[in-house]
């Protein structure tokens, strides 16, 4: 069943409806996943609080601007038509100001109290969701690949955040995330796909018929997943734990791919979304449990 959408009650409401605040809370998860390994067990907590805190704000900040890009589409398709843009819950100009306030004080932040990487990085991520990610929604399918990039990359600023550098091993954390996102954002155009073509939105399940393409992206991503993980083991970044643990969310991950195949239906898409969730928390905790046991 459908999730019915419902207008926000309050004006702080909307406008923290407007940050994205389940995108953000997975972001500032990943970024102190980065910030975790990367510090190689010297935690600077103080550090760390305005990583996540300068993070946090520029996060929310692309949030707010994206619902400004995409207000005119958000009004054409159920599911986001009682967003507070597209039901005139909040002035279009006072949430452009918010947003870009809140990208900037949070790039300020990053620039004066991190360092100036971690800050550019974050400018970055920033800039390719909105910028580019954004507009290729109405071009071309493959804006799920490209907008994969700046989702993947909040980790690689948590480790610079406290390593000062890109190092390897940060690259395997972005590659993880990267081909996460594929199964888990066409989960999400599979189930929405009527209302994407509302929007004239290209999103692969809205601009085919059987499946047969978004299939094999999900299937292939899926399977990459489980041996780019497991890198993390075999450079001896983590251990045992962590590759058992990781094999076997890669494997679980996988197989719930499969029912789209069998039946390619709103129901499957649902199961493998669901799944798609607990994935990455439960890869994080296998990685602290690996670094603590």
């Amino acid at each position: 069943m459908k999730r019915i959408p419902q207008k926000a009650s309050t004006l702080t409401e909307g406008y923290f409806e407007l940050t994205k605040p389940r995108i953000t809370s997975f972001i500032l998860i990943s970024t102190a996943l980065g910030y975790y390994l990367g510090s190689k067990g010297s935690i600077n907590y103080f550090q760390l609080v305005l990583t996540l805190i300068g993070s946090g704000l520029v996060s929310s900040g692309s949030g707010v601007l994206n619902h400004y890009a995409e207000m005119k589409s958000d009004k054409l398709m159920d599911r986001t038509r009682f967003r507070p843009l597209p039901s005139g819950h909040i002035k279009p100009l006072n949430a452009l100001i918010f947003g870009v306030l809140l990208v900037f004080f949070g790039a300020v932040l990053l620039f004066v109290f991190i360092n100036q990487l971690t800050s550019f990085l974050s400018l970055g991520t920033a800039f390719l969701y909105i910028f580019i990610y954004t507009p290729l929604k109405k071009i071309t399918w493959l804006n799920t690949s490209i907008g994969a990039i700046p989702g993947a990359l909040p980790p690689l600023g948590g480790w610079v955040a406290s390593a000062g550098a890109i190092e390897p091993e940060a690259w395997i954390l972005f590659s993880i995330l990267f081909f996460w996102q594929h199964p888990h954002f066409y989960a999400i155009a599979l189930m929405y796909k009527d209302d994407y073509k509302k929007a004239n939105l290209k999103m692969l399940p809205a601009i085919e018929s059987n499946g047969s393409r978004t299939n094999r992206q999900i299937i292939w991503h899926a399977a990459l997943l489980i041996p780019v993980s497991l890198m993390l083991y075999y450079i001896g970044v983590l251990g045992l734990i962590y590759f058992w643990g990781s094999l076997l969310l890669g494997l679980l991950y996988l197989f719930s791919c499969i029912p789209l195949i069998k039946n390619y239906s709103y129901n499957n898409a649902r199961f493998l979304l669901k799944v798609s969730i607990i994935y990455l928390p439960a890869l994080f905790l296998t990685i602290i449990l690996d670094q603590i046991i």
